[in-house]
């Protein structure tokens, strides 16, 4: 997805939640600053084209799902389902995480040759600050959801979730399957389920986008509020 795509849903975002565009802005030159003059993960090489990939999330079904991701061909991890999917012995071709909960885990990652998308976004720039530089920028792959500079890129998406299809689908992903997406997880903070609905929505906008139809929607698609989406 190029950004002028994923523009106007990014500003419709910042007006939803309140969030100032230079809050964002000031933490990807941040994270760029950090990486900058250092060769950083090539995300091209991680083979995703013409491939089936498993976009895991991290909710409680995960546990039940763990055999759905690791029979895709490759598995990208959103956040902490990171940690749970490595301990269930699952190997990861990529993680996608804003760095809150698990920074340990994305500096350990990167030094053990696991990639890692590390995002920058306006709430977050005291774990970029204290989590990058440790990290082995080989294999770490700066991300915004502002418009790109520099090395930071940005593939579409919102949360940690939806920016690892958006990745997967830019780069060729074939078919994509969402193993622990619960989206009716009663745990979650309010906060957090408000993401979550835009990440509903995001994953609806991406499969009209590809003319395919992703089974974590099923049943749902009635009640998405597609307003703020550029979809027929």
């Amino acid at each position: 997805m190029e950004y002028a795509d994923w523009q106007p849903v990014y500003e419709s975002i910042l007006t939803d939640f309140g969030y100032p565009r230079d809050g964002d802005e000031t933490a990807r030159d941040r994270l760029g600053a950090i990486v900058a003059e250092q060769p950083t993960f090539d995300p091209a090489t991680l083979g995703i084209d013409g491939q089936r990939v498993a976009i895991a999330g991290g909710g409680p079904s995960l546990s039940d799902d763990v055999e759905v991701a690791a029979g895709a061909d490759l598995v990208i991890a959103a956040s902490t389902a990171a940690d749970r999917l490595l301990d269930a012995g699952v190997t990861l071709d990529l993680v996608v995480t804003d760095l809150d909960k698990h920074p340990e885990t994305v500096v350990e990652l990167t030094h053990a040759g696991t990639p890692v998308a590390a995002h920058a976004h306006g709430d977050n720039v005291d774990l970029v600050e204290s989590t990058i530089p440790e990290c082995d920028p080989a294999f770490l792959l700066p991300t915004t959801q502002a418009a790109p500079a520099g090395p930071v890129r940005n593939f579409g998406g919102f949360t940690d979730g939806d920016r690892a299809a958006f990745l997967a689908d830019h780069f060729g992903a074939a078919s994509l399957v969402f193993p622990a997406w619960d989206f009716d997880d009663p745990t979650l903070s309010p906060s957090k389920a408000r993401k979550l609905d835009w990440a509903e929505r995001l994953l609806y906008w991406l499969e009209r986008r590809r003319g395919e139809r992703f089974a974590v929607l099923d049943d749902r698609r009635d009640g998405i509020d597609t307003s703020a989406l550029p979809v027929e």
